[in-house]
């Protein structure tokens, strides 16, 4: 797809998941022998374009994945999930919690939205404060291309939000799972690695 007009003030880097307790060595998926390569890369690889985004003017929103926790902690958990990640348990992505949290490394978030499944958009406060932001663009990374990343494109899609996948800013515990979802993708968004991005935004 064609890329739009960019306004650096109007655009945001919206980070999907890309939290502690998926990323870090200590986090809840390190704990239950979850771990890939590809997604502990990102962080490092979506940095400069955060930064120069954030020296344009520009925002970073972190959509953060979310256990709500129930009587005695206990977090409410879908039971597809719990069939596939039968190790999370209480005090995992608990809101306000360390694993919860935004990496270290893409820090400070301008815009913090928590969310209970794949998209970001679904029973969030998320499409209210991209438009009082005046947010008209997402540069959209994160984890995992098929699920969290997918959905939340396609919601921003159904959204009229010009949005742009960094397709080297995502990734899934597959490669192939990952390059089979940016094909998908590439119908509703345009495509950008983030070197790319970096060089638009810093030439803006």
């Amino acid at each position: 797809m064609d890329i739009g007009i960019i306004d650096p003030a109007k655009t945001a880097l919206l980070i999907v998941d890309l939290q502690n307790d998926f990323l870090h060595a200590e986090g809840a998926y390190a704990r239950g022998g979850q771990k890939s390569a590809d997604i502990a890369a990102l962080p490092v690889r979506v940095l400069p374009l955060a930064e120069a985004l954030r020296g344009k003017g520009g925002w970073v929103v972190s959509a953060q994945f979310t256990l709500v926790p129930g009587k005695a902690g206990e977090p409410f958990i879908s039971p597809h999930l719990k069939k596939l990640r039968p190790f999370l348990g209480k005090g995992d992505f608990a809101p306000g919690s360390w694993g919860h949290s935004l990496v270290d490394e893409l820090q400070p978030a301008d815009i913090t939205v928590e969310k209970v499944a794949y998209s970001a958009f679904y029973m969030t406060r998320m499409e209210w404060v991209l438009r009082k932001a005046g947010i008209e663009t997402l540069l959209v990374c994160g984890i995992v291309t098929n699920g969290g990343v997918a959905s939340t494109v396609r919601d921003a899609h159904l959204r009229d939000l010009q949005t742009i996948v960094l397709s080297d800013g995502c990734a899934a515990f597959s490669p192939a799972v990952h390059e089979r979802a940016i094909g998908d993708l590439s119908t509703v968004a345009a495509m950008m690695t983030c070197a790319e991005a970096t060089a638009l935004i810093s030439g803006l």
